[in-house]
């Protein structure tokens, strides 16, 4: 299977199809409409509200996908094949991050094998960063054949039917005027001789070459062939046989293109130029080798095929072209050409192929194949064939890449083992932790996952009866999660603000490793490996990098296994729990002595990494997992506080990524600009904030949730809302919700709504308009 790990060290796809590190919040808004940072991490409600938001789906494709109209039922199914008893699903990914002739494209992939996704995106990560793909095609066309047998002399009708050519033409495109008017039809026509294998007399073979524009056509040049054919008959005075399209299309032959520098190449301990020498070698053993060729080619078609299906085109059809255009001449060989210019960078380039269509039945027959081709952004086929080549040729390199680096098995681990849980029957509930356990044990077979969910389910008996958990799961630590219910923003210039944590928690453990420390999270599909260059600014790994130096841990090989129970990047201090589980597990596993307070100090430089001008009330909260009012300080203002009853809220997510960085900047520039502006309004957010202390504390949910509304004008008027936001916040209050008003650093992230009465309303509206929710209480 040549295809890119999806998983691995910091250059693996899984961590770099989208963002390369784990991060809490995105240190900048995606520039382009390929770009979709951490869209890999997202629940799937996030994703479709993601691309929604980024008007890549419209409403009502968006409003399909959320309910599953988009798929294919039996009924229709019945109607396009014979003896249907049923309708089978594949997954349908996204490829991002693809620049192609300067447009971007976000490109669906209908495929069941792991990696592909990942792989792609990844690779058209680091070729974007090059200047992208460069791509090109002939006119597309399709060769009708007609055979002709029984001739007393192949020469003389081979003449005749070329001095007839136009006469043929003519009466080929008679029979589909439509297509002629469109700009297509046939445009010309060819006469081969071949000799009979049994050594009888030759055939001669009258091909129609066909420009069938945007269809695939070939129900239309099959009409064209048995048309002709009782002219060829009467030209010729032989017997007309076959009548039928070949589909060896070398006359729509598209080819593509990039160019890499080999400082792009390195990564995983290894030289950029010896990866670059280590892709052209092996792609020199698939030009000259057809046991090697054949594996090469089908990792190309890995790409070409998830891009065929999601488009209702005809995948063994183009797979029948490519495999034969590769076996022309001498032998079977390699699709595509890797070599090294004059600068020393790699450069690598296919041609194939592919006659492929936008227009036609399937189109109409399977609703999720139109919204494919919109989130394509409708291209036609010469177009939509040339966004194929850049993905087969973008799946090869990956392919290739990690053969020549640290090769393709290792980062499908986490997806094998996704894989293995799934059929092992793992519930929802368990399923992440029968990933993580397969991982830690390093074991990833059927009957481990089957022991491992037994395991599990008769834990969750045991706890339902009243049970403890089994032992082991004490040596996780944890970092806690939090919700700032007013005071977010201002609390930054020294005002008060109330927080509380989430009954979600990052989780995290620390073995000892072989070679070199790796930071693993199975759950949002991340394996990577500190290396000697520096971690990419206001990455966790950067952070991780500085904790392991003060703590003089740096030169020791460490396994650091992490577990999320909260969704991350959604403004619920997902950085600053992550840090404060980490420090605890490495403050366990090796025996520091770290106290309290030296853990969220810690956890606060990694916020400083992370968000620039931090407040430091995530940390405090991710440290001792107690509601508090903060004010920051030299020594900071904390006050925990005890309340009488829980309190019942919902979080909304809005789907869109918490840019907490991006937002504090933003607030900080205007507030230099405007100081007096920003300041009147910090002081109202303050006076809000402590008008709710005394609410929170009386339990007077009604007042809290009017200055919780309060609030929300005010984050509004610092720019720091959403369109997302403001409509969960809408939906939440129309639904029954006291109070709702956005958390955390804003420009996405998350809602919470104040619900008195039960959130079972508001969270079923926030769904149902497509967004997720969770209902939480603490206190």
């Amino acid at each position: 299977m040549d295809s890119l790990p999806a998983t691995g060290q910091a250059d693996s796809p899984a961590a770099t199809q989208a963002d390369d590190t784990p991060r809490d919040h995105a240190a900048h808004a995606p520039e382009h409409p390929a770009r979709l940072p951490g869209f890999h991490r997202l629940a799937l409600t996030e994703r479709l509200q993601l691309l929604r938001s980024r008007g890549l789906l419209t409403q009502a494709d968006h409003r399909a996908l959320t309910s599953g109209a988009q798929r294919l039922e039996p009924a229709q199914a019945d109607k396009m094949i014979e003896n249907v008893i049923g309708v089978m699903g594949l997954p349908v990914g996204l490829g991002l991050n693809f620049l192609i002739n300067g447009k971007d494209y976000v490109v669906p992939l209908v495929v069941e094998e792991p990696s592909i996704v990942a792989a792609l995106s990844a690779a058209a990560k680091l070729v974007r960063g090059c200047g992208g793909f460069t791509t090109a095609s002939d006119r597309p066309l399709l060769i009708g054949q007609v055979q002709l047998t029984g001739l007393a002399h192949s020469g003389r009708a081979r003449t005749a039917l070329l001095q007839r050519r136009e006469e043929i033409i003519n009466l080929a495109n008679s029979l589909h005027p439509n297509m002629v008017a469109r700009g297509g039809g046939v445009v010309d026509v060819e006469v081969l001789i071949h000799a009979a294998p049994d050594g009888g007399p030759d055939m001669v073979v009258l091909h129609l070459l066909v420009d069938t524009c945007d269809a695939m056509g070939a129900n239309l040049v099959n009409t064209m062939c048995e048309g002709v054919a009782p002219l060829a008959e009467t030209i010729t005075g032989g017997k007309a046989c076959l009548r039928i399209l070949s589909n060896l299309t070398d006359r729509a032959l598209v080819r593509a293109s990039a160019v890499i520098p080999a400082h792009a190449l390195a990564g995983k301990g290894h030289d950029g130029g010896q990866v670059r020498d280590g892709i052209i070698l092996a792609n020199d053993l698939a030009l000259v080798d057809p046991y090697r060729a054949a594996t090469h080619n089908k990792g190309v078609m890995n790409g070409v095929d998830a891009v065929a299906l999601a488009t209702g085109n005809d995948w063994r059809a183009l797979e029948a072209a490519v495999h034969a255009y590769a076996a022309r001449g001498q032998g079977y060989r390699a699709l595509t050409r890797w070599s090294r210019n004059a600068q020393g960078d790699l450069v690598g380039s296919i041609e194939l192929p592919l006659k492929v269509g936008t227009v036609g039945g399937s189109l109409q027959a399977n609703p999720m194949v139109a919204i494919n081709h919109r989130l394509l952004g409708s291209p036609g086929a010469r177009e939509l064939a040339e966004v194929m080549a850049a993905v087969g040729l973008a799946q090869n390199f990956s392919a290739l890449r990690a053969l020549v680096t640290d090769g393709i098995q290792q980062g499908h681990m986490t997806l094998h083992a996704r894989s293995v849980a799934m059929a092992a029957g793992a519930t929802p509930p368990m399923f992440e932790q029968v990933v993580e356990r397969l991982l830690a044990d390093g074991e990833i077979k059927l009957w481990k996952a089957q022991l491992i969910v037994a395991e599990l389910g008769g834990q969750a008996a045991g706890q339902a009866a009243g049970g403890q958990p089994r032992a082991g799961t004490q040596e996780w630590a944890a970092g806690h999660g939090k919700v700032i219910l007013l005071g977010e923003h201002a609390v930054v210039y020294g005002r008060h603000a109330i927080a509380a944590p989430l009954p979600l928690a990052i989780r995290a453990r620390v073995e000892d490793a072989r070679d070199g420390t790796t930071l693993l999270i199975p759950r949002w599909g991340i394996e990577q490996r500190l290396q000697q260059q520096p971690a990419r600014p206001g990455s966790f790994l950067q952070s991780l990098t500085l904790l392991l130096e003060r703590l003089g841990l740096d030169r020791r090989a460490l396994r650091i296994q992490v577990a999320p129970e909260m969704p991350r990047a959604m403004g619920l201090g997902g950085s600053a729990a992550l840090a404060a589980a980490v420090i605890r597990a490495l403050d366990r596993h090796c025996a520091l002595g770290l106290d309290e307070a030296s853990v969220c100090a810690l956890a606060f430089e990694c916020e400083k990494i992370a968000h620039g001008t931090p407040s430091g009330i995530d940390n405090t909260v991710a440290t001792h997992g107690q509601a508090l009012l903060y004010r920051r300080g030299e020594p900071a203002t904390i006050r925990p506080l005890a309340l009488k009853q829980p309190l019942p809220l919902v979080i909304g997510l809005s789907g869109s990524e918490s840019l907490t960085a991006r937002m504090v900047a933003r607030v900080r520039q205007a507030w230099l600009q405007h100081p007096a502006h920003y300041e009147r309004i910090f002081d109202e957010i303050d006076v809000l904030t402590r008008h709710a202390l005394d609410a929170l504390e009386a339990h007077d949910l009604g007042e809290l949730g009017e200055l919780m509304n309060i609030c929300q004008g005010q984050l509004n008027a610092l720019q720091v809302s959403s369109r997302e936001i403001e409509e969960l916040v809408q939906l939440a209050r129309e639904h029954g919700a006291a109070g709702a008003k956005l958390t955390g650093g804003g420009g996405g992230g998350a809602v919470i709504a104040l619900c008195p009465d039960g959130g079972a309303r508001v969270a079923r509206a926030m769904r149902d308009a497509g967004y997720q929710a969770l209902e939480v209480s603490f206190g």
